[in-house]
């Protein structure tokens, strides 16, 4: 896989056929599986939208801290979730 040079091991680039391939794998996407990515992005931006507007009632009403923080929670597993589908739609593809 690498070459030595004075004890050393360096690594060799990676094959650019197995890279175009994996690329060819993420453009490959039908259609309908994008349609069911955007509808599920839609439904979570919407709940991420909705735990945001409770969390500030329940700041504003005084609730328990822990409550709230929960909440948060909630709302962040959401937001990491709404960035794993955008990056399924748009993948990172460094040129």
């Amino acid at each position: 896989m690498g070459s030595r040079a004075g004890g050393l091991r360096f690594r060799t680039r990676p094959d650019r056929r197995a890279f175009a391939s994996e690329t060819l794998q993420t453009v490959a996407m039908s259609d309908q599986e994008q349609t069911e990515i955007r509808l599920e992005y839609a439904k979570l931006k919407q709940d991420h939208t909705d735990f945001d507007a409770a969390i500030n009632a329940m700041i504003a009403t005084g609730c328990d801290p822990l409550q709230i923080q929960r909440m948060k929670k909630k709302k962040l597993v959401l937001k990491d979730r709404m960035k794993a589908l955008e990056d399924r739609i748009i993948p990172d593809i460094i040129a």
